[in-house]
C-alpha cells in the first residue's frame, strides 16, 4: 500500500470510529441504550479487524508489536459489555494512527518538494532556434536557456555574465546566490533573476538533482530503530500489562478493573511518538542541506563520539586558489595575473583553470592566445598581445629563460608555485594553495560542545601538508599518508571510543564511509561512490552544514525519548489508578487519548528545530577571497 492509499485508509477508519462513537452517544442520550451499544460495537469492529490483520501480518514476519495491547483492550471491553469504552479506545487508536499519518505526511512534504520540482523538459539552442526537448535528450555541451523561474534541469556552467539562483530547496540558503560566468550551477536550483544561458556538463540522469532524488527515495524507506527496539520490548511490556490487569481482577473479582488497565495501557507513545519525531528530524535536516538516508543514521549521528575527517575536498576546498603574487622585474602584479590567465585559457589543467577564474573574478578582459603549445603536466607556451608568454612549473619556465631551477621563493607545505615569463624574462610567480574551508573551526567547536569527544584527520596527503593546513584547529590526532584500507582500519580502531562518524568526498573514502557508524559524503562535488556508501549526504559543497545536521539529529532523538518517557510514565500511573479502581474504562480511554495527542504534538516539535548554524554566506559559491598583492 502506497503512502496515499494508506493515508486514505487511516482516514476512513477514523471516520468509521467517529461515526460509531457519535451516533452511539446520540442514541444513549435519547434513552435507546441497546441501540447505542450496537452503534458503538459497529464502530469498533472495523478498527479491531484492521488491527488484528496488522498484528497477524507482523506475527507472520516474526514481529511482535505493541498493537496487541490495543487489540486486547478493545476485545476485553466488548466481551464485558463496556461498549462505550471500546468505542473510545477505537476512536483513540484510529485517531492516533491518523495523527501519525498526518505528522509523517507533513514531515515528508519537504522531501516530496524535491521530487515534485523535477523538470521534464528543457529549452535548448539548436541551429539558431530555441526548442523544448525532453531531459533525456540533453547532452554535455548543449547550450540551454534558463528563463526566470525555471528550475535548472541539468548540471552546467553559466554561459552568461552572471546568474542569480535560489538554492533553498537544495541547501536551505534563504537568499539567492550570484554565480559568475563559467561557475557550475547545480540542477534543482531555481532561476531567481534574469534569463541566462547554461552549458550542460552532465546528462540529466547523472546530474546533482537526479542523484538527490534517488537518495530522497531511499531516505523515505526506513523504520526508526527506536521503534524496532520498542517491538523487542513489546513482549515484556505486554506481560507486565496483562499481569497487572489479571492481578486487579484476581484481588477485586472485578473484571472491569482489568479492562480499565488494558485500556490505559495502550502504548501509543512508543507506537507513534518515536517515528513521528525521527521522521520529522529527517525532514528538518533535509531543509538545511543535510540528507540523512533514514532514521537509523539519524540516531547514530545523535550518538556520535568520534569524528574522522578527510582533508582534500572536505576540510579544504579541493581546488587550488591564488594566495599571493610575487613580482621580480617590476611588472605590476595585475599584469602578471592577466597575461598568465590569458595564456592558460588554452589549458584544461585544474591549476590553469584556477588562474583563469581568479583573473575573471578581478574583472580582467582576457585576450585570446595564439600559437599555443602545451606540455602536459608542465606548462604552456604561446603568444598574448604580441608577447611570448610561458606559464608553468618553476623548472619548466626556468629552463626556457636561462635561470637556475632552485631560484624561487620559499614555499609553505602544500603550496604550488606557478612561474610566469614574458619575452624571455621571469617576471614573477603565482603562489597557489588549497585553503581550509571557511567556517570549519566554528563547526568543530560546535560539535565538541554537542558531545563529540575526539576529532581526527585522516588523509592520503603528506604529514607536513596536513599539519600546515590544520594548524590551530585543535585536532585530537592526525593520520597522514593513509591508503583506503588504512582509513577503514582507523575507523574500526576508533570504535572503542564510541560511535564513529567519517566525512569524505572521494572514491578512496568510500570504504571508510561504509565502515563507519555514520558515513557522511560531500555530495555536491564528491564522487558517486562516496555518496552511495554514505549514510548522510551534504547537498551543498560546505562541510559546515555538518554542524546543523548533527544538532538536528541530537535534538530529534531527545524529543523522541522525551515523548516516550513522558507518555509511558503517564500511562503507568493511569494503569495503577485503574487497578485501584480510580478510573473506569471510559475514563481510562479518555486519559490515554489525551496522553497520545500530547505525545504526538511534542514529537512534532522536531519540525521546528532551529540549529545554531554559521551565518548564511556565499562561501563556496562566488569567490570572495582577495588575491594578495
Amino acid at each position: 500500500m502506497d503512502y496515499v492509499s494508506e493515508d486514505r485508509f487511516k482516514t476512513a477508519l477514523l471516520l468509521v470510529a467517529l461515526a460509531g462513537l457519535v451516533s452511539g452517544l446520540a442514541l444513549h442520550f435519547l434513552g435507546r441504550t441497546e441501540s447505542a451499544a450496537i452503534a458503538w460495537t459497529v464502530g469498533v469492529i472495523p478498527i479491531l479487524a484492521a488491527l488484528l490483520t496488522e498484528i497477524f501480518r507482523g506475527l507472520w514476519r516474526g514481529e511482535v508489536g505493541l498493537d496487541i495491547v490495543a487489540a486486547l483492550s478493545m476485545s476485553a471491553a466488548l466481551a464485558f459489555g463496556e461498549t462505550l469504552a471500546a468505542a473510545v479506545v477505537a476512536m483513540m487508536y484510529s485517531g492516533g494512527t491518523f495523527l501519525e499519518s498526518f505528522a509523517e505526511g507533513r514531515a515528508r512534504r519537504e522531501m516530496h518538494n524535491l521530487l515534485s520540482r523535477v523538470p521534464r523538459t528543457a529549452t535548448r539552442y539548436q541551429d539558431g532556434k530555441l526548442e523544448d526537448v525532453p531531459l533525456d535528450e540533453i547532452r554535455p555541451g548543449d547550450r540551454l536557456l534558463i528563463r526566470q523561474g525555471d528550475v535548472v534541469p541539468v548540471d552546467g556552467n553559466i554561459a552568461s555574465d552572471a546568474a542569480f539562483l535560489d538554492t533553498s530547496a537544495l541547501t536551505g540558503e534563504s537568499l539567492p546566490v550570484r554565480l559568475l560566468r563559467d561557475a557550475e550551477a547545480m540542477s534543482g536550483s531555481t532561476n531567481a533573476g534574469e534569463a541566462f544561458d547554461l552549458m550542460a556538463i552532465r546528462r540529466a540522469r547523472e546530474s546533482t538533482y537526479a542523484g538527490i532524488v534517488r537518495l530522497v527515495e531511499e531516505a523515505q524507506q526506513s523504520k526508526a530503530p527506536m521503534s524496532r527496539l520498542a517491538d523487542r520490548w513489546s513482549l515484556g511490556f505486554l506481560a507486565v500489562t496483562v499481569a497487572l490487569a489479571l492481578a486487579a481482577w484476581w484481588f477485586t473479582s472485578d473484571p472491569i478493573r482489568a479492562v480499565a488497565v488494558l485500556v490505559v495501557a495502550t502504548p501509543c507513545p512508543l507506537i507513534l511518538g518515536v517515528p513521528v519525531a525521527l521522521v520529522a528530524g529527517l525532514s528538518r535536516s533535509a531543509h538545511f542541506g543535510v540528507l540523512i538516508k533514514g532514521a537509523k543514521p539519524l540516531e547514530a549521528m545523535a550518538r556520535t563520539r568520534t569524528l574522522i575527517l578527510d582533508k582534500t575536498g572536505t576540510l579544504t576546498e579541493g581546488r587550488p586558489q591564488i594566495v599571493s603574487i610575487d613580482s621580480h622585474d617590476g611588472m605590476a602584479k595585475d599584469d602578471i595575473l592577466r597575461l598568465a590567465a590569458a595564456l592558460d585559457q588554452a589549458s584544461k589543467h585544474p591549476v590553469a583553470q584556477a588562474i583563469v577564474a581568479a583573473a575573471k573574478q578581478r574583472g580582467f578582459t582576457l585576450p585570446v592566445p595564439s600559437e599555443v603549445i602545451e606540455v602536459p603536466g608542465e606548462g604552456v607556451v604561446g603568444n598574448v598581445d604580441g608577447h611570448k608568454i610561458i606559464v608553468g612549473g618553476h623548472g619548466f619556465v626556468a629552463r626556457r629563460v636561462g635561470r637556475m631551477r632552485d631560484d624561487h621563493p620559499a614555499l609553505a607545505a602544500g603550496a604550488v608555485l606557478v612561474a610566469v615569463a614574458v619575452d624571455g624574462q621571469m617576471v614573477g610567480h603565482l603562489v597557489m594553495a588549497d585553503p581550509l574551508r571557511e567556517g570549519t573551526e566554528a563547526m568543530l567547536t560546535g560539535l565538541r560542545r554537542g558531545g563529540v569527544r575526539r576529532i581526527l584527520l585522516a588523509t592520503g596527503d603528506r604529514a607536513e601538508v596536513a599539519e600546515r593546513v590544520t594548524e590551530g584547529l585543535g585536532l585530537d590526532g592526525l593520520r597522514a599518508g593513509l591508503t583506503p584500507d588504512q582509513k577503514v582500519l582507523l575507523v574500526l580502531t576508533e570504535r572503542k571510543n564510541g560511535p564513529v562518524m567519517m566525512v569524505g568526498d572521494g572514491v578512496n573514502d568510500a570504504p571508510a564511509l561504509a565502515a563507519a557508524d555514520v558515513g557522511v559524503a560531500m555530495g555536491a562535488r564528491g564522487a558517486a561512490a562516496s555518496a552511495e556508501a554514505a549514510d548522510v549526504v551534504l547537498l551543498v559543497d560546505r562541510v559546515d552544514r555538518l554542524g546543523p545536521g548533527v544538532e538536528i539529529a541530537r535534538r530529534s532523538r531527545r524529543i523522541a525519548v522525551e515523548s516516550v518517557v513522558a507518555g509511558i510514565g503517564l500511562s503507568v500511573l493511569g494503569m495503577l489508578a485503574a487497578a485501584f479502581g480510580y478510573l473506569s474504562p471510559v475514563q481510562g480511554a479518555l486519559l490515554q487519548e489525551l496522553i497520545d495527542v500530547a505525545v504526538i504534538l511534542n514529537a512534532l516539535r522536531a519540525l521546528r528545530i532551529e540549529p545554531h548554524e554559521p551565518s548564511a554566506s556565499t562561501v563556496g559559491i562566488e569567490p570572495t577571497r582577495r588575491i594578495s598583492s
